[in-house]
């Protein structure tokens, strides 16, 4: 199985096994290359849709370049104390970053959230994010107020005074519950417009639609939440025991849509 980079040949085959809808394994095969290879390529280079052969080898070549900048380790040199291959890090800090661009996060955005899940303390300075992700203060500010808007940082300031942002266990809950209040606004706003639009009217009836289908999606949302929540934070039970489990016949823990079925 050959090794090393990639050659630009290889990526326009990549380029060509996308564009007939081939998965990533069957990609990997006719190149001879790691199934992981293929996967890290495409994701780090704009995912599967925006992938462009020419723009990720000069994407490669610029990372390439810049590396050989940095002061390289030499061949003695210790292995880093927390045993991380430094180069498949940065794979997967790309990937993880095209991946949340890909959920609608703006870049900058998804790299400082990103940066903020990869940390061990789980928080950063805004000096220390400027630094890693070499970009202005005002970039990550402006990140960062995004972050905060949606639950997905916290913002405090530590014994130096310094304002840290963190994301914590909790971090996904807080993001999934500010979903679901969106969705309940998006039905609020809906139902008005059912009132100004005339009940009878086509327009009305869609947006009566609209309305149940995100209240039934915000209720549902928020219940889940909150059960798993409990369940993750929930310390193990001394016996060992079949966990409970709700009652199928009473519907316990089953949502159900507010005002009726939603019409199709």
């Amino acid at each position: 199985m050959p090794g090393g980079r990639l050659t630009q040949q290889e990526r326009q085959q990549i380029a060509l096994g996308l564009a007939d809808d081939l998965a990533y394994a069957e990609i990997a095969r006719r190149l001879d290359r790691p199934t992981s290879t293929i996967t890290r390529e495409v994701m780090r280079n704009g995912g599967p849709a925006a992938y462009r052969a020419d723009l990720a080898h000069r994407a490669t070549e610029r990372r390439a370049h810049r590396r050989k900048q940095a002061a390289p380790r030499g061949q003695g040199a210790p292995v880093p104390a927390d045993g991380r291959d430094d180069e498949a890090v940065r794979e997967y800090e790309e990937a993880f970053t095209t991946l949340l661009t890909q959920q609608g996060l703006p870049r900058m955005t998804a790299r400082v959230l990103t940066c903020l899940f990869i940390a061990d303390a789980g928080s950063l300075t805004a000096a220390e994010l400027v630094q890693r992700l070499q970009v202005s203060p005002a970039s990550v500010s402006k990140a960062i107020g995004f972050l905060e808007g949606q639950g997905l940082v916290l913002r405090k300031r530590d014994e130096r005074r310094r304002e840290r942002y963190f994301v914590d266990d909790d971090v996904w809950y807080r993001s999934t519950i500010a979903s679901a209040h969106g969705s309940a606004r998006i039905a609020e706003t809906a139902r008005q417009g059912v009132a100004v639009l005339g009940r009878d009217s086509p327009a009305a009836a869609r947006l009566e639609n609209i309305a149940r289908f995100s209240d039934f999606i915000s209720e549902s949302i928020l219940r889940a939440a909150e059960q798993v929540r409990e369940i993750l934070h929930a310390k193990p039970v001394a016996d060992s025991g079949d966990p409970a489990e709700p009652d199928a016949d009473r519907g316990e823990g089953v949502p159900r849509p507010p005002g009726g079925p939603v019409e199709r």
